[in-house]
């Protein structure tokens, strides 16, 4: 599934979570996809945390309203009322990150309300430089939290969620593949689907991380809004018989 990051009302991808680089508009993007006949959209506003900035309701009101497959969105959900008007203009799933660890009562409740499969835990890892241990982070990875990728996956999956994106920091944008070490680690130790996110740079990544790791999803960033890595912007995804060769 494509992977996009909201800012203001444009796209940009990143690297590492740094880099921002302006990929286009997401409407238009929407479209494109619409035609790739793509499963799953996956949305993040990464302001809507970072700066406090409140939700565009209404700029993912017309997303939502474009848009002919499932959308899973994140980014400053704070409230019960925000879980509320996200459902109500049409969006499937809502993701929580932050929230996960600080309001974790109105996890329950959402979950309570909407039914687990439509909450999903993003949960942020990055791996140090020197000592290579993984550490769990939020608000675009500048907030450290004090649990271990194994221990956040068990806690959100006891929250109640019904699916979690592992995205990987340190290979966000480098075409690099995934970190399937830390994939399956993950896998093994919830009962809950894990979507793979972070470095895919070709089908082979996405058919190993399914293989090898066993996620049960991938989620592509660079992949689908860049015709290469170091290459100009293109919206593409591949397509199913592509898909469907590697993913028998």
């Amino acid at each position: 599934m494509p992977c996009l990051l909201l800012k203001g009302k444009g796209l940009v991808k990143t690297e590492k979570f740094k880099n921002e680089r302006y990929v286009g508009d997401p409407i238009n993007a929407v479209r494109i996809f619409n035609q790739k006949e793509v499963d799953e959209l996956v949305l993040f506003d990464i302001d809507s945390t970072n700066k406090q900035t409140p939700i565009n309701f209404s700029l993912l009101e017309q997303i939502a309203s474009e848009c002919f497959m499932p959308i899973c969105y994140g980014g400053g959900v704070k409230t019960m009322a925000d879980f509320r008007k996200l459902f109500y203009m049409g969006i499937e799933k809502v993701s929580v990150s932050s929230l996960l660890f600080e309001k974790p009562d109105i996890i329950k409740e959402a979950v309570s309300v909407y039914g687990s499969q439509s909450i999903v835990a993003t949960l942020d890892v990055k791996q140090s430089r020197f000592r290579k241990k993984y550490v769990v982070c939020t608000h675009s990875s500048k907030n450290k939290i004090k649990m271990s990728p194994v221990e956040a996956a068990q806690y959100a999956s006891d929250l109640g969620v019904g699916e979690i994106i592992l995205n990987t920091v340190h290979r966000d944008g480098t075409w690099s593949g995934f970190d399937s070490n830390l994939v399956k680690q993950v896998v093994d130790s919830v009962n809950i689907p894990v979507v793979a996110a972070g470095g895919a740079g070709s089908l082979d990544d996405i058919k190993s991380v399914v293989d090898d790791a066993h996620a049960s999803a991938v989620a592509i960033g660079s992949m689908a809004v860049f015709q290469s890595k170091d290459m100009g912007v293109l919206i593409k995804f591949p397509s199913h018989s592509e898909l469907s060769q590697i993913l028998i």
